[in-house]
């Protein structure tokens, strides 16, 4: 038996509703990561809001305080999944891997959660295999129509998913795609996947994984548009308390280390838990992720990355060097903000996405152009501020060799490649 404890302060855990006493790491302040800045903003006063997560000693969900209203942040959004060409393949193996896998066909029926522009869902179109995306951004939605995806505007929980199951039915395979981490209302939207999940149906979903955040220093994925970051262990709790169980588990090299979790009914005994599940969840508890010790020296390794990645620039720059950033991701933006990088060590940044470019990134004010400037500029330095992208990167941009260019990748440290 489940209580609502979505109504609680943000004093207290989103999931568990334990009081929240001790603090994962702090970054500052720091402004939403998605709210570009035209030029006409440029003089305008910016909010910044506290970057500081905390984890619960009861059930170790970390977590952010909310601090703004999904509305704000989601309901136009700048994030084009569709302008990572290597993300887009991700999502065409995996619709391959489940449609063989569940023995998708025409007759089933796919939704996705936070479906974006359709980059994913276009693939089941393309199978011939009946889908429904939900994404609360209009302005992307449109953009996944134009792939044949259509999408239900709305945000997801409990009152959603009734509304889908009475106009659509319900759904064979339910799933999100770094959607889980963006939810401040946890309890609401698990709930809510249990209501449009078939009997017999299946739930994916991928979000980072807070081992390899830890383990490899991923820092810059903590954002305001983020409230929650999972071990297996406690997203496991998570479903569980919604009557989920989660059979298995995939570890995956997306965004710096990724789950991608297998749930169903905890009454649909067709699919028993796997080995990959029981061995996740033993490995994370030999780490002592049930321990509210092994989170204290988190901060530690941050400062230390700072340190390091200013070292660099400040070097590079003091010899007339010349830097620039490769994109504008949320990731990237928590890294500029929290060292405190603006033009006098980054002249500008680019970005494919033409929903970006004309602005300027947030609370940090760098220029955002097409990825052409590069080659009129021809920088010494290319700083790759989505660093899980960087082999897709330094191939696309792989002429910057020409002019002597060098790649550099902060994350877990400052490395340069050549």
């Amino acid at each position: 038996m489940t209580t609502d404890i979505d109504s609680n302060p943000p004093s207290h855990c989103r999931f568990c509703a334990a009081p929240l006493e001790q603090v994962f790491v702090d970054l500052g302040m720091s402004p939403l990561c998605q709210t570009h800045i035209t030029p006409s903003q440029l003089n305008h006063m910016e909010p910044f809001y506290p970057l500081r997560t905390y984890v619960c000693n009861s059930c170790y969900l970390v977590q952010l305080d909310e601090f703004v209203t999904p509305d704000d942040i989601f309901s136009e959004y700048a994030y084009f999944s569709s302008f990572a060409d290597s993300w887009v393949d991700h999502a065409k193996r995996y619709v391959d891997l489940v449609t063989d896998r569940f023995g998708l066909c025409a007759s089933s029926r796919v939704v996705e959660v936070a479906s974006n522009d359709g980059y994913l869902l276009q693939h089941f179109v393309a199978k011939n295999i009946p889908c429904l995306g939900v994404e609360p951004a209009a302005n992307v939605a449109k953009a996944a129509l134009a792939k044949g995806v259509k999408s239900v505007v709305k945000f997801f929980g409990r009152e959603t998913a009734q509304e889908m199951v009475s106009e659509f039915g319900h759904a064979d395979l339910l799933l999100g795609n770094n959607v889980l981490a963006h939810v401040p209302k946890l309890n609401d939207f698990v709930a809510g996947m249990k209501i449009l999940l078939g009997p017999q149906g299946v739930i994916t979903m991928e979000f980072p994984h807070l081992f390899r955040l830890m383990q490899e220093n991923q820092f810059d994925t903590i954002y305001h548009e983020h409230f929650s970051y999972f071990s297996f262990m406690t997203v496991e709790k998570v479903f569980a308390a919604h009557g989920i169980t989660l059979f298995d588990v995939e570890e995956l090299p997306t965004h710096g280390g990724s789950l991608r979790i297998y749930g169903r009914h905890a009454e649909d005994s067709s699919k028993p838990v796997g080995e990959r599940a029981m061995e996740l969840r033993a490995r994370e508890l030999h780490a002592g992720y049930d321990r509210p010790e092994t989170y204290l020296g988190f901060t530690e390794q941050v400062k230390e990355t700072k340190r390091k990645l200013l070292e660099f620039l400040i070097r590079v720059k003091r010899e007339g060097r010349s830097v620039v950033g490769y994109g504008a991701p949320g990731k990237g933006n928590t890294l500029l903000n929290y060292c405190g990088i603006r033009q006098d060590f980054l002249d500008y940044t680019v970005d494919r996405n033409p929903y970006k470019q004309g602005k300027f990134t947030p609370g940090t004010h760098i220029p955002i152009h097409g990825p052409e400037r590069i080659r009129e500029t021809k920088p010494d330095y290319l700083l790759l501020l989505p660093w899980n992208l960087r082999e897709e990167i330094m191939q696309q941009m792989s002429y910057i060799r020409e002019w002597g260019g060098k790649f550099v990748v902060p994350i877990p440290e400052t490395k340069v490649y050549p």
